[in-house]
């Protein structure tokens, strides 16, 4: 892994607390993730591009407005940017899951909008951070790395690590 490598981020459960039974709506439902913050700042160093792709279903159901998510992501990054850290894009799909689009994790395309928004992307040479069993079927099909944040020990097919949280692997990083 060198600094030519992208990084690919789920949001819910990776960066910030997922919430049982809902959806966050608005900022002040949003909470960080222990050590997050400062985990991105260190991936920040480690990788060109960080991308955000997240499954935003809540927008479908009509519980959440398109600019309510862009103020929840506006807000997110700079918050990131305060803390030293980076995100290059945030890629998010409005879809319900029973409308079978083709950009709801798992399928691939937030990955294939990233590539054209960066060409330079090489899916080869990229790492998908997920807690669902969707985002790591995302990074297998498009021949990413996978890396799956749980605190159990079963991890779904096609995982390549386990971590406890962002920030473990954030760790993980610090010794390579």
């Amino acid at each position: 892994m060198n600094k030519n490598w992208t990084l690919f981020l789920d949001r819910d459960g990776v960066i910030n607390r997922r919430l049982s039974d809902d959806y966050v709506r608005n900022w002040s439902a949003f909470q960080f993730e222990l050590g997050v913050l400062e985990a991105i700042a260190h991936c920040a160093n480690h990788f060109d591009r960080i991308i955000v792709v997240t499954n935003q279903q809540g927008i479908g159901k009509g519980l959440m407005s398109e600019a309510d998510l862009q103020n929840i992501h506006y807000l997110m990054v700079q918050e990131m940017i305060l803390a030293g850290g980076r995100i290059d894009r945030v890629y998010h799909c409005p879809h319900l899951r029973s409308d079978h689009c083709n950009c709801r994790k798992p399928s691939i395309g937030m990955a294939l909008q990233a590539q054209s928004d960066f060409p330079e992307i090489n899916f080869s040479h990229s790492i998908i951070v997920g807690d669902m069993p969707s985002d790591m079927e995302f990074g297998h099909r498009i021949g990413m790395r996978k890396v799956f944040i749980s605190k159990e020990l079963n991890v779904p097919p096609h995982t390549d690590w386990r971590f406890d949280s962002l920030a473990h692997f954030a760790d993980y990083l610090l010794q390579l």
